[in-house]
């Protein structure tokens, strides 16, 4: 007996060994940490495109308003005609196609942005909403959806921009109401399925609040098919942008856009393809990787593939 006593004498003397710290992780670093080699490219490449379209205009060699009309049409470095000092040629007014798309990938980066978080925002609210509380609530919000996809949108936009004027704050707004019925509709179904699971009966029966529910428990089993929306309306929106400068309502001349530059070159196709050939192609790099990188957020996200 006494060697037991003071065996455990012995281990109650002994300092308790400590448990390895883990170094928390933000939620960034965990999804980089798990990155593949494709999909850093994807997020390296991004931010070289928002590092052009923040600096854009300071790094540009030119005044993308800057017109010089002896120097009209002239095509990229390389061709027949071409200044050293142009890069990717000119305008029909003489305007550096370079400088231009440089200037117009900033505007159109904040007006996509801008009306893609708005457009979510409104939309999976509605969603969350009518999917939850159900009821005469859900069964109004839905009605509002149902108007809001019956009703053509550009009647809307020429009603709005008419009221209000044309300014860039009111055509962000405009669309940012674009596609919010398509967020709401799909997030109200995924809602109505997550919330008859058990995991959310036992916490409403522990007493979990509303929005414990909604935030903790609901919200992040959306969260996948929200991103794939996203990605998808994202390149929408700048062809949105494009068309209302077509039609004369987005942001007016001489400030540059990606789509009001494509609408002007669209005249000068047959003889000056480069003119609305580079904002194209900036519309396409960027929606691309917008949509391989939403590709891989929705795998990295999905609750249900870990």
């Amino acid at each position: 007996m006494s060697d037991i006593a003071t065996s455990l004498k012995t281990i109650a003397l002994k300092p308790a060994a400590k448990a390895p710290r883990r170094t928390a992780k933000s939620g960034v670093g965990r999804l980089l940490a798990k990155a593949g080699l494709m999909p850093r490219v994807y997020l390296a490449a991004f931010a070289v495109v928002l590092a052009l379209a923040l600096a854009g205009p300071a790094i540009a060699p030119f005044d993308p308003n800057a017109q010089t009309l002896l120097a009209r049409l002239r095509p990229p470095v390389g061709f027949d005609r071409a200044m050293a000092t142009h890069l990717l040629g000119t305008d029909e007014l003489g305007r550096d196609v370079l400088s231009r798309t440089l200037s117009g990938l900033q505007l159109t980066m904040l007006i996509a942005l801008a009306g893609s978080f708005i457009s979510l925002l409104v939309g999976v609210a509605f969603g969350v909403v009518a999917g939850y509380f159900r009821g005469r609530l859900g069964a109004f919000l839905i009605a509002i959806v149902d108007v809001q996809m019956a009703v053509p949108f550009t009647l809307i936009a020429l009603l709005t921009i008419a009221m209000l004027g044309n300014s860039l704050a009111v055509l962000i707004s405009v669309i940012g109401l674009s596609g919010w019925e398509v967020y709401a509709r799909v997030v109200r179904a995924q809602v109505l399925s997550v919330s008859r699971q058990p995991f959310i009966e036992a916490s409403r029966a522990a007493g979990a609040s509303h929005a414990r529910i909604l935030f903790r428990h609901i919200l992040p089993n959306v969260t996948s098919p929200i991103i794939v929306i996203w990605t998808m309306t994202f390149s929408a929106l700048i062809l949105l942008e494009s068309s209302l400068s077509f039609l004369g309502l987005g942001v007016q001349p001489p400030t540059a856009t990606l789509g009001s530059m494509v609408g002007a070159g669209r005249d000068y196709l047959a003889t000056a393809p480069w003119v609305a050939l580079a904002p194209s192609l900036m519309i396409m790099v960027v929606s691309l990787l917008v949509l391989l990188i939403g590709d891989w957020l929705r795998d990295a996200l999905d609750v249900k593939l870990k």
